[in-house]
């Protein structure tokens, strides 16, 4: 990208909110600002351009988005030129947002970066612009990571073909859209030295399907592990119904491949899965669980569970009670259903009180903490492998994670060691564990 005169030298910061999708979003945002000749600040009072990458995913999220916005605007009376605002909440309600948050100068949607960069150049004349729609893509293969430099979140296909009926993801990004795997190839290779590459989407097991004719996670697997910068993979968001013997095969035989995975599975009783518009069953979702640790030994399982879902009787807790205590997962969310308007699920009969929605997370919550101590207690004593993430001063140690934990959603491990790099792997002995976090010492560092 050329430079631009009007951008060239302004110091430009960003703020991303949601998820890690959106985080891949911010990044590639970042290198089409900084290669146009904007200079890059993490300190949002000594920016001269602001950008907002928002979510609007549950009302929590929309509000969360325009009080950052709100927030940010009192910046207008220092340094800050402009604002700009892009994403799922543009993208949701393109005109509204842009009559009524007149504290944004720059609005675009999901798939707008492309024209972002002439858009807030041309504002310094026009005053404020709406892009929403007017773009083609956020494609390109380079970014400016914002995690870690040893681990990088790799988006493979954007929007979603699931439709349940509590969600909001069809309405705002769309269908099912996969990345080629040429570009993805490509795009990884930019990245550099990567110990961990993270696969995100609504859906990662879907992957393929609208280009290839079939599913094609595997064939992206054996060329993502194939490259030499790539140290391990770990897969995020495998809808259930779609984990197949290939794909279980694959993560069993490849050792680049993190022995965990990351299954949405919403509910567990039969009856709130079909109001949600899921495929799966109680005893599917518990078959799913033994075949993985049977083929896949000591592989490590997420999951996310919505409580208070319309018409979710007090039966239907106790299902989901029980099946949490039987499958034993490693790790586990709780959300409270939020009723969100435009999907099937609000017009549902039965909606629950929010207090009561709140008491229920809170009963799965501490059948989970049963479960996790059951389980901690099963590894203390044990030696883990552990990816140094950093250091905590806090705690006057190094953390990392096993490979039973993702960044951010799961719990790490503080460990003590004679030096430790970022980066490395260790293989620490755990003795000690609290509130889903371990504690423990290195006895030897390795690249396994």
């Amino acid at each position: 990208m050329e430079k631009n005169k009007e951008l060239q030298g302004k110091k430009v910061g960003f703020i991303s909110l949601g998820c890690d999708k959106n985080r891949v979003d911010t990044e590639k945002a970042i290198r089409r600002f900084t290669d146009a000749g904007a200079l890059l600040t993490g300190d949002p009072s000594s920016a001269q351009i602001l950008m907002v990458n928002t979510c609007a995913f549950l009302e929590s999220a929309r509000k969360e988005a325009v009080e950052t916005v709100l927030e940010l605007a009192e910046l207008k009376s220092g340094q800050l030129e402009k604002l700009v605002v892009t994403g799922c909440l543009p993208q949701l309600v393109p005109n509204e947002l842009f009559e009524g948050l007149t504290e944004a100068d720059v609005f675009a949607g999901f798939q707008d970066y492309d024209a972002l960069v002439e858009a807030v150049a041309r504002s310094y004349q026009t005053g404020r612009e709406n892009i929403v729609g007017k773009g083609k893509g956020t494609d390109t293969q380079s970014r400016v990571l914002t995690t870690p430099l040893h681990y990088a979140y790799l988006k493979i296909a954007d929007g979603c073909d699931n439709h349940c009926t509590y969600c909001l993801i069809p309405k705002i990004r769309g269908k099912y859209i996969s990345t080629p795997m040429e570009r993805l190839i490509a795009e990884t290779e930019n990245l550099g030295d990567i110990s961990e590459l993270i696969l995100v989407a609504q859906d990662v097991t879907r992957y393929g399907e609208d280009l290839y004719g079939k599913p094609s996670l595997v064939p992206l697997l054996k060329k993502l592990t194939a490259l030499p910068n790539v140290g391990r993979v770990r897969l995020l968001y495998c809808y259930p119904e779609r984990i197949n013997g290939e794909l279980i095969a694959e993560i069993a035989s490849n050792p680049k491949i993190i022995k965990y995975l990351d299954i949405p599975m919403q509910h567990a009783d039969d009856a709130v899965l079909k109001r949600m518009n899921r495929k799966g069953t109680y005893q599917s979702y518990l078959d799913l669980v033994s075949t993985l640790r049977k083929n896949v030994p000591n592989i490590a399982i997420r999951s996310t569970f919505i409580a208070g879902f319309p018409g979710e009787t007090e039966e239907n807790v106790q299902t989901l009670e029980k099946f949490l205590r039987t499958a034993q997962l490693d790790n586990v969310g709780f959300f409270a259903y939020s009723k969100e308007e435009g999907t099937a699920a609000a017009k549902l009969p039965g909606q629950i009180p929010a207090r009561e929605k709140k008491t229920r997370v809170k009963r799965l919550f501490a059948v989970q903490a049963e479960n996790a101590k059951i389980r901690a207690e099963k590894l203390l004593g044990k030696t883990v492998s552990v990816l140094c993430d950093g250091i905590d001063y806090d705690k006057g140690c190094f953390v990392g994670r096993a490979d039973f934990q993702a960044p951010d959603i799961d719990g790490v491990v503080y460990f003590t060691a004679e030096e430790g790099v970022q980066g490395e792997r260790y293989l620490v002995s755990l003795n000690r564990y609290k509130n889903y976090d371990f504690y423990g010492t290195a006895i030897a560092q390795t690249r396994k």
